[in-house]
């Protein structure tokens, strides 16, 4: 079955254990919501499920068995091994062996990329009978109806003029196009995009957004930040867009890093306002950040938006200082 649009419906009314699913394609942000989307499943049914992620190439047998065995833990399990690729030719028949007869209590999940390489792993893997979910790359005539299908699934909608607009200005990236639209319906006054909303925000723009300038900022990639900053001035991007991405950043790296301890991803994700695919790289900026520093880039960007906003005469001036002072803020 395929990832999108429909992800996993099929899927929703069988148990979670006892099976082996296959991810596969070359699409990572669909891989990633597919792979969420089985560990929400798996953990709806055992909330107490004992889950381990490893990536192929890191694998031995010990690790194996540990991570697909009985826990002294929990009485069930759910493994997901990614970059199945890279899986040491020695374990291909120990995998081949756990999707052909899946274990009762053990939730199997393989993560393929598509491609040539591990291409008789993956043959293997689909003939001794593991579930398929297909993460193809998205065909552009298809990128509308993605963004819609985005819409809708955070609440909102978007008509067809504005999502191909969006496309248009932000290009076929499926991660931009999904975090363009979360900040559109955040930003938003209605449940609805507009054209003219996507044009205020995005008009005379192409690859680079005010939210690559924030998350490079944000990550402390002082010379990625500025480097992006730059190219979006000189292509169109009004400046009041770049302090609300910097402060839509910050203020979910606010919540991130002082939301309780031992939460489940989706209970974590509704939390800090975001979709749980999100929070991968939200973990990966907030490194280095304390309640301190971002207290301090706050404040920084408020006295930013208020002068691009028309308190200072040097809009472009005010961004760069702004960029830099929330990278530097950031602890190495």
């Amino acid at each position: 079955m395929s990832a999108f649009p429909g992800m996993l419906s099929a899927m929703a009314s069988k148990s979670a254990f006892g099976r082996a699913v296959l991810v596969s394609g070359p699409e990572s942000l669909l891989a990633d919501r597919a792979v969420e989307a089985i560990l929400a499943r798996v953990r709806r049914e055992q909330p107490e499920v004992e889950v381990s992620t490893v990536e192929a190439g890191r694998l031995d047998g010990q690790k194996l068995a540990e991570i697909t065995g009985a826990s002294l833990f929990s009485t069930t399990r759910a493994a997901v091994i990614t970059d199945l690729a890279n899986l040491p030719t020695e374990l291909s028949d120990d995998v081949a062996a756990l999707v052909a007869e899946p274990l009762a209590d053990l939730a199997l999940v393989l993560v393929h990329g598509g491609g040539i390489k591990g291409k008789n792993m993956l043959d293997r893997v689909k003939k001794a009978g593991a579930e398929l979910v297909d993460c193809p790359a998205i065909k552009a005539w298809e990128l509308p109806q993605f963004v819609a299908i985005e819409a809708r699934g955070a609440g909102g909608a978007i008509d067809a003029d504005a999502a191909h607009f969006l496309v248009d200005a932000v290009g076929h990236d499926l991660r931009a196009l999904a975090a363009a639209v979360a900040q559109l319906l955040s930003d938003g006054e209605g449940a609805a995009i507009s054209t003219e909303q996507v044009r205020r925000y995005f008009g005379g723009r192409s690859e680079v957004t005010s939210f690559a300038v924030a998350d490079a900022a944000l990550a402390g990639r002082t010379g990625v930040a500025m480097e992006q900053l730059r190219w979006a001035i000189s292509t169109g991007v009004a400046p009041v867009l770049v302090t609300s991405a910097l402060a839509s950043g910050l203020r979910g790296l606010a919540k991130l890093i002082t939301a309780p301890g031992g939460q489940r991803d989706a209970d974590l994700a509704r939390e800090v306002g975001v979709p749980p695919w999100k929070l991968k790289s939200m973990r990966a900026q907030a490194r280095g950040w304390d309640q301190r520093g971002v207290a301090a880039a706050l404040k920084a960007v408020a006295q930013a938006d208020a002068e691009v906003k028309g308190a200072a005469d040097d809009a472009e001036f005010a961004l760069e200082r702004v960029v830099l002072t929330v990278a530097r803020s950031r602890q190495p």
